[in-house]
Formats: structure tokens, C-alpha cells, sequence
């Protein structure tokens, strides 16, 4: 059997049985890869990733394994993908972003809604100034100024009702993270 620098040498050379053996080989690593990232879309992420590596052959200088090449090329993949999928004002950070923040999954999406009805319900329990006030800043990005000249106060006093706006839903909503996420993120469908 041959090892994967000598089937990629084949590959190279036009052999595409060389390059058949690869795939299957690393198929199914690369697959589960991306399966436990972003389940929907892990058949489309494999065939990028092979037609990326198929594309960008030549540069390989057989410096790494061909495994350790292969999944550079599948976090490359997965990375763009995300970004794909990332509101363009929005940023992303790989060192902080989790992919539940990014990626819905029908399950995710469930868990979403529930977290939405949650808030929707823990926001109508408070002070109607208060639930507008979270839901101008939170949802529509207004910030103090804009808060103050809509409420008629100073900015600093905007803040500071911000702040117990925020103290009171966290405790209506005693710690869940969940739909803490959900005001912060964007305003629930």
C-alpha cells in the first residue's frame, strides 16, 4: 500500500486513481470534521475542501503530513463558510465565537425560539420604560444619546436605568443564559 506523499505524487502527475485513494482514505475524517461542526452543510464542506486541495496541489511542499494539509485546508473551509454565513456588520473571532453563535441547526433553532418566547415574557414583566429602553438599545442599537433624547433624560441617567433595566431582567430570567444571549444578540422573530 502506498503512503499518502507517494499517492499525492501520482495525484500530481495526473494519476486520478492516486488522488481517488486519497479521498477515500481521508474521506471519512474529513467528513466527521465538518458533521460535528455544521451537519447541513458537511456533504458541500468535503467537496470544497478536496476541490481546494485538488486546486492548491501545487503549492504543497510536503513540509507536514498530507492528513495535516488536508484539515488545513478543512478549517480554511469551515472558517470561510462561517464568515459566509456572518452578518456583514458583525465580527468574528474564531477565539471567541462559538459556532452556536453562529451556525442554526433545526435543534438550535428550537432552543432559540424558546429562548425568545422566554424573553418576550420575562421583557412584558417589566416596566413598560424599561422594556423599551432594552429593546431600543439591544435590538435597534441606539446608545445613551440617543436613549436620552428619546426619553427626554440626561445620558448618564440613561445608563444608569440601562443598568437596572438589565439587573431586573436578570433576575426575572434567574441566570439563563440563553435568553440573556438573545437580548444582546438580535430582536426575537
Amino acid at each position: 500500500m502506498q503512503d499518502d506523499f507517494s499517492l499525492l505524487a501520482s495525484w500530481r502527475n495526473g494519476v486520478e486513481q492516486a488522488g481517488q485513494e486519497l479521498f477515500e482514505r481521508h474521506f471519512d475524517d474529513v467528513y466527521r470534521f465538518f458533521q460535528n461542526k455544521c451537519s447541513s452543510e458537511a456533504d458541500d464542506l468535503v467537496q470544497r475542501t478536496f476541490l481546494a486541495c485538488v486546486k492548491s496541489i501545487a503549492n504543497f511542499r510536503s513540509e507536514a503530513s498530507f492528513r495535516t494539509y488536508l484539515f488545513t485546508i478543512a478549517r480554511n473551509e469551515l472558517y470561510a463558510y462561517l464568515r459566509r454565513r456572518q452578518r456583514d456588520d458583525a465580527v468574528l473571532d474564531f477565539g471567541i465565537t462559538s459556532l452556536c453563535d453562529i451556525v442554526t441547526t433545526p435543534g438550535t433553532r428550537l432552543g432559540r425560539d424558546r429562548d425568545a418566547d422566554r424573553l418576550r415574557e420575562a421583557l412584558g414583566s417589566l416596566t413598560v420604560d424599561d422594556q423599551v429602553l432594552l429593546e431600543l438599545r439591544y435590538w435597534h442599537s441606539l446608545d445613551a444619546t440617543a436613549l436620552g433624547e428619546i426619553f427626554k433624560l440626561p445620558p448618564a441617567t440613561v445608563r444608569t436605568r440601562l443598568r437596572r433595566a438589565r439587573q431586573s431582567l436578570g433576575q426575572t430570567l434567574d441566570g439563563d443564559a440563553g435568553c440573556q444571549r438573545q437580548l444582546f444578540a438580535t430582536s426575537p422573530k
